[in-house]
């Protein structure tokens, strides 16, 4: 779930990755979704953080210096159904009292061709930080950017529902999927 926070970052790094000079980038928050998804219980269970922001600071002559903060409120995340809201920003597992933020930090992009890149981040869940790298594709119209990446995070790795009843029937595999617009200005 946590991972899923990285992606939002990193999507929002990359946005400002393509713009010729220093100008920021602004995301449309209502065309952006970050969004998880999990197997438990026997099924695929989906779900949405509602509430986050994102810093971005990019030099265009070095993407590698790229850096971007993203903070996610824990408490925020809605899934289906909603009975699992509750479960999952629970002490058990986000434990979104304790822990109100999930935090990512991009440390660079690096260009592999074309739209393609990769992020490399240290997300921090739970007061447990991890190094991450995940692709991303990012495509710019004009002064719109369209961001679209997803990576596979294991909950166990931030101590997330790993002990208890739930341990054994929600799986220790989280897909976060990130697609974020946003507008040069």
């Amino acid at each position: 779930m946590r991972r899923l926070v990285t992606l939002v970052v990193a999507g929002l790094a990359v946005l400002t990755l393509t713009g010729a000079t220093t100008t920021p980038w602004t995301v449309d928050r209502d065309a952006s979704r970050i969004e998880l998804s999990v197997r438990a219980f026997g099924g695929s269970h989906s779900g949405r953080f509602g509430d986050w922001r994102g810093d971005i600071v990019f030099d265009p002559a070095d993407p590698d210096r790229t850096r971007a903060t993203v903070v996610v409120q824990s408490a925020s995340l809605a899934m289906s159904p909603a009975v699992a809201s509750a479960r999952a920003t629970s002490p058990a597992f986000l434990d979104a009292a304790r822990y109100p933020q999930i935090r990512f930090d991009l440390q660079s992009l690096e260009p592999l061709g074309g739209d393609r890149y990769t992020g490399r981040a240290r997300v921090t869940m739970k007061g447990v930080t991890r190094r991450v790298a995940f692709p991303v594709d990012l495509r710019v119209t004009g002064d719109r950017a369209h961001l679209a990446g997803a990576f596979v995070l294991n909950r166990a790795d931030f101590g997330i529902g790993t002990s208890g009843p739930w341990n054994r029937l929600v799986g220790r595999q989280v897909t976060v999927r990130v697609a974020l617009q946003a507008q040069r200005g």
